[in-house]
C-alpha cells in the first residue's frame, strides 16, 4: 500500500512535484512522463531518499517521516543508479544484503540461489560488477530489491538499456510477484512495456499527476493518450544531412 497526500518538492524556482495525492493498493503501477516531469523526484520521496517540502507519505501503513526504518524494512528499491559496487561480485552483493534485513546466512544463500536462477545469473554469480553487462547489473539490483521479501517494490527505469530477453525476464518476474500481493511501482519511458505489464498507469507533467487509469481505464492506445498530454519536440528538415555526392 502506497499513500501520499499533497506532496510537493521544489528546487529553487522549479516545482518538481506539485501537490501529488495518491493511493495505490496492490498491482503494478507505472509512472510515465518525459524527462524532467518529476518521476524520479517523486520516486525518491516515496523511498525516503528525498524529503518533500510538504505532504505526507505512508508505505504499508508506516509513516516514512516518523518511522523511516519500518518503511524501509517493508520496501525494496531499485534506484536509477542501481546502487551497486564494482569491486564486489554478484554473489557477494547478495551475501552482504541479506543480514541487513535480518536474514540468516542460510536464508540468504537459499533465497539468493533461487533469485539468481530465476534471473539467469547463476553462471555469472562470481563475476565482478565492473565486468557485468548493463542487463546483468539491472537484474542484480532487482535481486537485491526482492531478497528480503518486501511488501512494496519501487523501480526507477527497470527496462531502460536492456536487451529483449532481460526485459522479458524482469517483466514476467514483476507480474508474478504482483499476483502474490506485492505492490510494484515503477517509472518508465517504454509505452509498450507499460501496456503489457501495468494494471494502473499514471502520467506526470510538470510535477502534477494529469492522468490516472484508476479513475478512467484506458480505452485507446497508450501512445495516443500520452501525446495528448505531451507535445513532441519541434522537427525541422535537415537538408544538409544526406549521403555525400559520389
Amino acid at each position: 500500500m502506497i499513500e501520499c497526500g499533497n506532496v510537493s518538492k521544489r528546487f529553487g524556482r522549479l516545482t518538481a512535484v506539485d501537490n501529488v495525492t495518491l493511493r495505490i493498493s496492490g498491482g503494478v503501477c507505472a509512472l510515465l512522463g518525459p524527462n524532467g516531469a518529476g518521476k524520479s523526484t517523486l520516486l525518491k520521496i516515496l523511498t525516503t531518499l528525498l524529503s518533500p517540502d510538504s505532504g505526507t507519505v505512508r508505505i504499508g501503513g508506516a509513516d516514512i517521516f516518523k518511522d523511516p526504518l519500518q518503511a524501509r524494512r517493508i520496501m525494496g528499491v531499485m534506484p536509477e543508479d542501481l546502487g551497486l559496487f564494482d569491486s564486489l561480485t554478484i554473489a557477494e552483493h547478495m551475501e552482504l544484503s541479506g543480514p541487513i534485513y535480518g536474514l540468516s546466512p542460510r536464508e540468504t544463500r537459499e533465497r539468493a540461489a533461487q533469485m539468481l536462477r530465476v534471473l539467469g545469473l547463476s553462471a555469472a554469480q562470481e563475476t565482478f560488477l565492473d565486468q557485468c553487462s548493463h542487463g546483468m547489473r539491472k537484474k542484480t539490483a532487482l535481486a537485491l530489491a526482492l531478497l528480503h521479501n518486501p511488501h512494496v517494490i519501487f523501480l526507477d527505469e527497470p527496462f531502460e538499456g536492456i536487451d529483449p530477453m532481460a526485459s522479458r525476464t524482469i517483466r514476467e518476474l514483476l507480474g508474478a510477484i504482483a499476483r502474490r500481493g506485492v505492490t510494484v511501482f515503477f517509472t518508465s519511458h517504454s509505452l509498450p512495456i507499460v501496456e503489457q505489464l501495468a494494471t494502473r498507469t499514471l502520467l506526470i507533467r510538470r510535477g502534477k499527476i494529469v492522468w490516472d487509469t484508476a479513475g478512467a481505464p484506458a480505452t485507446r492506445p497508450l501512445e495516443e493518450i500520452y501525446f495528448e498530454f505531451f507535445e513532441p519536440s519541434p522537427t525541422e528538415e535537415l537538408d544538409w544531412l544526406q549521403s555525400s555526392p559520389s
